[in-house]
């Protein structure tokens, strides 16, 4: 049953949809937070409550053994996703689950979870046909076939799966019909689609994290040196094991692919544990290039060459390892314009005793280290993993949320000093190229502990805030709903590609409000293995109106002046704008 502080924000939202015109963010008032030494106080922030029992989001994610890992495999675990698969303009959820070494116990496999539109939802799990248990990894949303129904492509340990939605709220297993089985057991795990080639078909990139069979894998061992933590033996790896090939689909068009991983030149890139992929137009040359997170070796940044092949240069562009050339255990990635210079910029999620850092983006695709400069390095304590550069509060300055969580259950239980549950750490944006960690005031549910792992950001209520969604290893999910404070604006932009793809991944749509300018970018993966709501929300502050510009995949640019704050507009490719209504 709902509770009664859910129940109060719905009868206010219900109130204030009456007169949508006036429609605030945010309908609960934050407190004053208190702000650093030397600051003037800052305004009030948003609050975070984790509402998932009372959404119906009850059922425990099932990965692995609960109180030790054997394997790599267990440790990772897997990612979220955010996406309207039925199209009636509410965010559904979908959360990819496991198994445990010793089989598929009750409750195994995934979670795909209906929005009722009243703050709950509805487990269709079943219905929907995409359960299948198994050792999940990374999922990623698109239309690959361009037929109006947003599609998952998800990656395992094993079999690799894309599931085309059927548009009667069922998924079908087209994987071979489609051409992406593969011969042998694979450990993939970061996936996203991308039009890599602008044909208007979404093709597929698929990062590897390693070599390893279970019937032959090393076990915990106080004898072998990547086998302990801490003097406490624990899953062995990455290091020391070996690294796997990451992977290239061509888009047929005819809803089959073609392995071009080995003419596109991703074949050859072997040098690196891939998790999180996302593709960006870092060098806004108008062509998709690719990122890949990397776990305790040289993250890839692949260029894009305009010929079907790409080139590797992350170290040459600043962003392969950290500004002292230290390889970080790069777990997830999330983008966006933290300092409104119309740049994607990218954070990096990292390991025990590493700050995650802040590349900034200088519009040409080289990318400066500013993690210390942001103030992002006084955070050292945990493994993180999700990741999301975006504005909480629509105050206009994007803010980075992280998720955290052990990788070593055994070390936690006798060491306090590595947690197995720990925050989610929140760092505000304070509109001077510096953040400032929230913890508890920025509400409940950014300061529970929790073993975590991916994040997905989007506006399940269609309030105009950002909220969040997670998943926990072996508890149940996380659902963050943002309770921003009242007075600032915000628009949506949702995008149609016509002779694009469908889906508009790789659009790259601008936002100009009170003498400001954010850029934001239409993607598929991203966060940590997980998907975000593919709706680009864009916190205005004051402003009650902006000017949009949207460069589509193809190369057209459309302009939309004087846009009316708190609405979601849909922008169809070569029309404009075709709708345009505040939320309800």
């Amino acid at each position: 049953m709902t509770n009664r502080k859910n129940a109060d924000h719905w009868t206010r939202r219900r109130l204030l949809s009456t007169a949508p015109a006036l429609l605030a963010p945010g309908l609960i008032s934050a407190r004053l937070l208190s702000a650093d030494e030397g600051r003037k106080p800052a305004a009030p922030f948003s609050r975070f409550v984790d509402v998932a029992q009372s959404a119906g989001l009850r059922d425990t994610i099932i990965y692995g053994e609960p109180d030790s890992f054997t394997y790599i495999i267990e440790s990772m675990a897997t990612g979220c996703a955010f996406f309207d698969y039925d199209n009636d303009g509410w965010m559904d959820i979908f959360i990819l689950g496991g198994r445990t070494l010793a089989g598929t116990p009750p409750g195994s496999g995934n979670r795909m979870y209906h929005n009722n539109r009243d703050g709950t939802f509805t487990d269709v799990t079943a219905r929907s046909g995409l359960a299948d248990p198994g050792w999940a990894q990374g999922v990623c949303v698109g239309d690959y076939n361009n037929d109006g129904w947003e599609d998952l492509f998800l990656t395992y340990y094993g079999q690799n799966r894309l599931y085309r939605n059927n548009g009667n709220g069922t998924f079908t297993n087209v994987t071979a019909e489609a051409g992406l089985s593969h011969p042998k057991t694979r450990y993939s795990t970061g996936c996203t689609f991308v039009d890599y080639n602008r044909d208007g078909h979404l093709d597929l990139f698929v990062s590897n994290y390693l070599e390893i069979d279970l019937a032959t894998a090393p076990r915990p061992s106080l004898a072998v040196s990547n086998c302990n933590y801490e003097g406490v033996a624990t899953m062995c790896g990455p290091l020391g094991l070996p690294k796997a090939q990451h992977y290239l689909y061509r888009n047929n068009g005819d809803g089959t692919f073609t392995d071009v991983s080995r003419e596109s030149g991703i074949a050859a890139l072997r040098g690196s544990y891939g998790l999180t992929a996302l593709s960006i137009d870092a060098d806004e040359d108008g062509w998709p290039d690719i990122f890949v997170a990397c776990d305790m070796t040289p993250s890839l940044l692949l260029m894009n060459n305009h010929d079907g092949t790409f080139r590797e240069e992350a170290l040459l562009r600043g962003i392969a390892v950290s500004g002292e050339g230290r390889e970080m255990g790069g777990m997830g990635a999330g983008v966006g314009d933290y300092n409104l210079d119309g740049h994607t910029d990218i954070v990096k999620t990292h390991y025990y005793n590493q700050a995650n850092g802040l590349y900034r983006n200088d519009g040409k695709g080289n990318f400066d280290d500013v993690t210390v400069e942001a103030g992002l390095n006084k955070e050292t304590r945990f493994v993180c993993f999700g990741a999301g550069i975006v504005d909480f509060d629509n105050d206009g300055y994007p803010d980075i949320l992280l998720t955290s969580g052990t990788v070593y259950p055994e070390v936690a239980r006798v060491s306090p000093r590595f947690p197995e549950r720990s925050p989610r750490i929140l760092f505000r944006n304070q509109s001077d190229g510096t953040f400032v960690e929230m913890g508890p005031d920025a509400g409940p549910g950014i300061d529970a502990p929790h073993c975590s792992r991916g994040a997905a950001f989007g506006d399940f209520d269609n309030d105009g805030d950002m909220d969040v969604l997670i998943m926990n290893v072996n508890e149940p999910p996380t659902l963050l709903r943002n309770d921003a404070p009242s007075g600032n604006h915000w628009i949506k932009v949702r995008l149609e590609g016509t002779k694009s793809n469908r889906s508009a991944i790789g659009a790259r749509v601008v936002v100009r409000y009170a003498g400001k300018v954010q850029v934001q970018e239409a993607v598929s993966g991203c966060s940590f293995l997980s998907s975000n709501d593919p709706r680009l929300h864009f916190g205005l502050g004051a402003a009650t109106t902006g000017d949009i510009e949207v460069r589509w995949p193809s190369g057209l640019v459309e302009h939309i002046h004087g846009a009316a704050a708190n609405q979601l507009l849909t922008l169809r490719e070569g029309a404009g704008q075709v709708k345009g209504r505040p939320f309800k």
